[in-house]
């Protein structure tokens, strides 16, 4: 198996710790993110309960990374997708 292989099936890997789903009454259903990424927010949440770091800092600090999350399963959703259609 090529170096390149191995890394494209370890990112649809990734693609499916993210497709975990949770039906939420009201809300309707809802991705949920893996446990290590809870517990990074988790964090983020404790430190600025304690204000260690404000609010605001932790608000953006936690767009940020779901922003780079999304954008990076997409461009792996997409390479993965490109290499089955050749």
């Amino acid at each position: 198996m090529s170096t390149l292989t191995r890394s494209l099936s370890g990112g649809r890997e990734s693609i499916r710790t993210y497709s975990r789903r949770v039906e939420i009454p009201m809300l309707g259903e809802v991705m949920v993110p893996p446990p290590d990424k809870v517990a990074y927010y988790a964090g983020l949440g404790v430190l600025a309960a304690l204000k260690v770091i404000e609010w605001p800092m932790a608000l953006v600090i936690t767009a940020g990374h779901l922003l780079a999350d999304q954008h990076l399963s997409g461009v792996v959703k997409g390479v993965g997708e490109a290499l089955e259609s050749a």
